[in-house]
């Protein structure tokens, strides 16, 4: 019997592979996902030089990952309005600003929290600096 339904490993590893399909995708035709990916990387690199607290790399963790979904569901509704309303309609204008909106609320919140975390640190470098 072939159950569509039935849980294979071939299946799943498939799953993985559209997955990571849609991520190249992504990087290919958004250029905010390659902002989010320089500073993705340079606060990435700034915790580790900062040697930052196992409480705040969750944080920090939960905050990329909160902007890298926006962006990627951000990605996934254009390409959805695109092909629904290949002309130009003023709701789906909206609708386009409405996710950007989004994407930019994850990001002020991620910025935040980057500052929460890290201004301590810098302003620490800073005075042992002087």
């Amino acid at each position: 019997m072939n159950d569509p339904q039935r849980f294979t490993v071939a299946a799943r590893l498939r799953s993985f592979v559209y997955a990571g399909r849609g991520l190249g995708l992504m990087l290919r035709s958004q250029h905010n996902a390659w902002l989010h990916a320089a500073v993705t990387f340079v606060v990435l690199a700034l915790g580790f030089v900062l040697q930052i607290q196992a409480g705040q790399w969750c944080w920090i963790i939960a905050s990329i990952v909160a902007v890298w979904t926006a962006e990627a569901l951000n990605t996934a509704f254009e390409f959805l309005c695109d092909a629904a309303s290949p002309d130009f309609h003023p709701m789906v204008e909206q609708a386009k600003d409405v996710a950007a909106g989004g994407v930019l609320i994850s990001a002020i919140g991620a910025a935040a929290i980057g500052l929460i975390v890290f201004l301590p640190y810098v302003m620490d470098w800073l005075m042992a600096t002087r």
